[in-house]
């Protein structure tokens, strides 16, 4: 169980307590010298592509950078996705699997105890035993901080006063192991793996699209971002304070980027507590499995007028209780206590990287006539934002 699966909702706070801290932005953004270094490498690899005129999987790559984000954030150490310019240990294609697992079951629960939930499965096929590459994956990046001892403890090593959550959560266990478990250290670290690099991946190519779609739009925001310049208000890197004051335009677009393709694809279930439930005059017995589906939220044309358009500008020209309207049925994080923990990650990453690029580069669609594909298996993939560079 984690924060992510549990339905127990004590549970949940009792395992959110301890680690919420480590996903404010002001404990984020004291590792932000760290993303700008992921910046800089994304950028010198993008650099090498405009030099050759060599089109570039652009959607792969903007992974690559939110894989290795994640790395600073939660390993204090790049991961190795831009460097090397690849899916390293197969870890983007291992998490693809499992959401296409998990979508299936989601909707089939009676399949798992004939497939993963089956005891006799990792006799006849082994090597189900190793199938969560996440996991694995994640004592990995331990093992190369520090060191799991015999009796499943982990040693201190260099993990004092560093800022990544794996340093914050090793001091809370260190001081007390009852408040956080080594297994809730692995559990924790590992969520961040398995959830933290997809869905932001997922907002970046989407921001990248619509704008592409839309060059009215594009060419304000690089306007935008010129004049900034211009004035002195950005700094190389742009820090995401600069992003988040400078550019209110850019910020509009982001939002309305993630209205029309927000990361997650299913309902967010919820189960009707004891007593039954009235929604819209509606009864709904206790036991039912409810949710909202973000997609279908996002598209309601009562809320966003013309939802099929991605106009940013009705984030900006709204009054008051339109846009918090707009507000309250912006779900790509989902709502309530069970909110991204999240959120900041990726919301540090966009405002910093997508103006970067913009400010670099000139980026046209490779095959302008193709549509990208997009797959949901409970996270909404992109394939097919392929795009020629030119340094500006």
């Amino acid at each position: 169980m984690s924060l992510f699966s549990t339905r127990d909702e004590q549970f949940h706070r009792e395992q959110k307590r301890p680690i919420a801290n480590a996903y404010s932005l002001t404990s984020l953004l004291e590792l932000e010298p760290a993303v700008d270094s992921c910046t800089e490498i994304f950028r010198s690899q993008l650099l090498s592509f405009a030099d050759k005129k060599r089109p570039i999987d652009l959607g792969a790559w903007l992974q690559y950078y939110a894989f290795d984000v994640v790395g600073e954030f939660t390993f204090a150490k790049k991961l190795g996705f831009l460097q090397e310019g690849r899916d390293v240990d197969d870890m983007m294609s291992g998490i693809q699997d499992i959401l296409v697992y998990a979508s299936l079951c989601g909707q089939v629960p009676e399949a798992h105890k004939l497939l993963l939930g089956n005891p006799l499965m990792p006799i006849l096929m082994p090597r189900l035993e190793s199938w969560n590459k996440v996991l694995q994956f994640t004592l990995k990046q331990v093992n190369s901080r520090t060191s799991l001892k015999r009796d499943g403890e982990l040693e201190k090593g260099d993990l004092e006063n560093g800022k990544d959550m794996l340093s914050r959560w090793m001091t809370i266990h260190n001081s007390n192991p009852e408040k956080m478990s080594t297994r809730d250290v692995i559990v924790h670290l590992s969520t961040n793996v398995f959830a933290g690099s997809d869905t932001t991946a997922i907002a970046l190519r989407a921001i990248i699209y619509f704008l592409l779609r839309n060059p009215k739009a594009m060419n304000r925001v690089i306007d935008d971002i010129d004049e900034a310049d211009r004035l002195g208000q950005l700094s190389n890197p742009i820090s995401y304070k600069e992003s988040t004051s400078r550019l209110p335009y850019f910020s509009a677009v982001m939002k309305e980027a993630m209205r029309l393709h927000p990361s997650v694809g299913f309902i967010l279930e919820r189960h009707v507590p004891e007593g039954g439930l009235m929604v819209c005059d509606k009864h709904i017995p206790a036991g039912t499995t409810v949710g909202i589906n973000a997609w279908v939220l996002h598209h309601d044309p009562k809320v966003f007028p013309d939802p099929e358009e991605f106009i940013p500008e009705r984030w900006l020209d709204s009054n008051i209780e339109k846009l918090k309207e707009m507000e309250q049925s912006f779900f790509a994080f989902g709502a309530g206590s069970r909110t991204c923990v999240g959120k900041n990650i990726s919301l540090i990453e966009i405002h910093k990287i997508i103006p970067q690029l913009l400010r670099d580069f000139t980026f046209q669609l490779h095959a302008p006539q193709e549509e990208w594909k997009t797959k949901n298996s409970w996270f909404v993939q992109q394939e097919g934002l392929v795009c020629d560079l030119i340094r500006r």
